[in-house]
C-alpha cells in the first residue's frame, strides 16, 4: 500500500518571541494542496511573498536557519519544520507576520500540539519518496563533521555530538522510525553554554532567549554574582547558582537531551530537501551550516534521478520479472539474435531491461577483431527488443503477436559499447498506444552514463502461426 500525502484539516496558529529578534510574532499553518510542500508567506508584506522551505533558498546558518527568496527572509525555520516533518505531514502554508518564527518553549512540541489540534488527514495523492540507495556524504574534516547515507526501509537518524564540554560529554541520540518524534524528539529544548550567552547578545542574537525556552549549560565554575550580572542583561529574574551543570531549575527530560534537540534541528533541516525521505543517515558533531550542505547534497541527487538522463538502478542480486526462458516465449527473437538478457522493471508505461555484453558475442569476431565494439544498430535492436516487451504487455495473450518497427528517429550514440559492459535498457510510452500503434522513448546506459538514445514507433501485429 501507498503513503498518502497529507496535510492538516484546519489552520491553528501560535505566538510567541523570536529567539534571536525578541519580537512577538504569530505562525499560522494552513492546509494545502497536493505536491505542494512547505511554503513560508510574510503576511506582514501587502504582496504576501512566498519563501519555499527549500535548500537552495538558505541564505545563513550561524545559529539557525535562515531562508529567503526575492529579498525576503524567514529566520529559525528549524523547529516548525521539524515538527511538520517529524509528524509525516507534505502541504503545509506558514503565514508569519515577523522575520522569524516564535522560539515557544524551545523545542518542537507545542508546534506539534498544535499540529494535534488541527488534525492530520489524507490526501489523494501518493508520496513520492526519495529513496537512499547509495552513500551520500558531506565531511569537514577540521571540525570533525561527518553526515553520511545508508539504505533503509524508512528514516532513521543517529546523531552524535561534542563540545568537548565537561558537562555534556559525548552524546548520542537515535530515531529509529518517525513514529518516535513526538514523544522522544520533539520536547527536547535547545540549548546554550553560559559562556557564549553574553558574546551572543553583544551580536545582536538571542534578544527573545530566556531559561523558559533554552537550557543553559554551565560548563566551568561560575558565581552567583555572574550569574545575576547576566540575568540583568537580558532583564530576567535572578536564578540560584547551583554549580556546574544545567542552570534551569527543572530536570533534563532526558539525559542526552542536547543531542536530541540536535537531531531535532537536522530533520528540521531535512525538510529542506523537499521530499519524504527513506534511509538511514549518521550525523556526528553536526550543525546547521553542514546539514544544508548535506541536504544540498541530496537535493542535487533528488534532481538528478528525476531527470530524463538519470540511469535505472540496476541490482544484480535482485531476480530479475523475466528471465531468458520467460523472454523467449514472449518474443519470437532466438540467440544469437536475443538480445535481451533479463527484465527488471516492467509497467504500464516504461520497462527495464539487461544485456550483458560479452567477448564471446558473434558480432564480435568481424567489429572489430583489433578492437571490439559493439555495432550501434544491434544497441538499437536490443532497446527495441526491450520495447518488444513492453508493447506485448498491453495485450492479453503475448506470444500471438509481433510488433514490427515503423520508425527509428533521433538516435545519438554517446559513448561506445564493449565486451565487459552491463547495458541498461529503458524504454517508456511517450504517449498511449493507438491503433496498435506505439511511441516510445528509448534509452541504453552503462552505469550512470548513457550511451545511445532514439525514439522508436512499433505495431502490433498478429502473428501469422504456420
Amino acid at each position: 500500500m501507498s503513503d498518502k500525502q497529507k496535510t492538516i484539516k484546519k489552520g491553528v496558529s501560535l505566538s510567541g518571541t523570536g529567539l534571536h529578534t525578541g519580537q512577538l510574532v504569530t505562525v499560522t499553518l494552513l492546509p494545502a494542496p497536493i505536491n505542494h510542500g512547505y511554503k513560508f508567506v510574510r503576511v506582514d508584506f501587502n504582496d504576501r511573498p512566498e519563501i519555499k522551505a527549500l535548500a537552495e533558498n538558505v541564505v545563513d546558518t550561524s545559529r539557525s536557519t535562515v531562508i529567503e527568496e526575492n529579498g525576503v527572509k524567514v529566520s529559525t525555520v528549524e523547529h516548525v519544520l521539524s515538527a511538520l516533518y517529524g509528524l509525516g505531514l507534505d502541504n503545509i502554508i506558514i503565514e508569519i507576520d515577523g522575520a522569524e518564527t516564535p522560539i515557544l518553549d524551545g523545542s518542537a512540541k507545542l508546534y506539534v500540539d498544535a499540529i494535534h489540534e488541527a488534525g492530520i488527514i489524507e490526501q489523494e495523492a501518493d508520496k513520492e519518496y526519495f529513496v537512499i540507495k547509495n552513500n551520500i556524504s558531506y565531511a569537514d574534516d577540521e571540525k570533525g563533521i561527518e553526515l553520511m547515507t545508508f539504505p533503509g526501509d524508512e528514516l532513521s537518524l543517529n546523531v552524535m555530538i561534542d563540545y568537548g564540554s565537561t558537562v555534556l560529554g559525548n552524546q548520542y541520540a537515535t530515531l529509529n522510525s518517525l513514529s518516535e518524534y513526538e514523544n522522544c524528539i520533539a520536547p527536547c529544548k535547545t540549548f546554550v553554554f553560559l559562556k557564549e550567552i553574553e558574546r551572543l547578545y553583544e551580536n545582536n542574537l538571542i534578544k527573545g532567549g530566556d531559561l523558559d525556552n533554552a537550557l543553559v549549560i554551565v560548563e566551568k565554575e561560575s558565581s552567583q554574582e555572574e550569574i545575576n550580572r547576566i540575568a540583568d542583561l537580558f532583564k530576567k529574574e535572578h536564578r540560584i547558582y547551583k554549580g556546574q551543570g544545567v542552570l534551569n531549575d527543572e530536570d533534563l527530560i532526558f539525559p542526552n537531551e542536547p543531542a536530541r534537540h540536535k537531531l531535532l534541528d537536522l530533520l528540521g533541516d531535512l525538510a529542506l530537501s523537499g521530499t519524504p525521505l527513506k534511509g538511514k543517515i549518521l550525523a556526528t558533531r553536526t550543525g546547521h551550516a553542514a546539514n544544508v550542505e548535506f541536504v544540498k547534497k541530496i537535493r542535487r541527487e533528488i534532481k538528478r534521478r528525476k531527470s530524463q538522463n538519470f540511469a535505472p538502478e540496476y541490482d544484480p542480486n535482485k531476480a530479475p520479472l523475466y528471465d531468458t526462458n520467460e523472454i523467449k516465449r514472449i518474443l519470437p527473437h532466438r540467440p544469437p539474435f536475443l538480445l535481451v538478457d533479463k527484465i527488471m522493471e516492467l509497467t504500464e508505461n516504461e520497462v527495464v531491461g539487461v544485456k550483458n555484453v560479452t567477448m564471446n558475442e558473434p558480432f564480435f569476431v568481424g567489429h572489430f577483431p583489433s578492437e571490439p565494439v559493439m555495432p550501434g544498430v544491434l544497441i538499437i535492436e536490443a532497446m527495441a527488443q526491450a520495447g518488444g516487451i513492453l508493447v506485448l504487455n498491453t495485450v492479453e495473450d503475448p506470444e500471438s503477436y509481433l510488433t514490427y518497427f515503423l520508425k527509428i528517429d533521433k538516435v545519438k550514440f554517446k559513448r561506445k559499447v564493449v565486451p565487459g559492459d552491463t547495458l541498461i535498457l529503458k524504454l517508456e510510452l511517450v504517449s498511449p498506444i493507438r491503433r496498435g500503434i506505439a511511441n516510445m522513448k528509448a534509452q541504453a546506459f552503462v552505469g550512470d552514463v548513457l550511451v545511445t538514445e532514439g525514439e522508436l514507433m512499433a505495431q502490433i501485429v498478429k502473428a501469422n502461426k504456420k
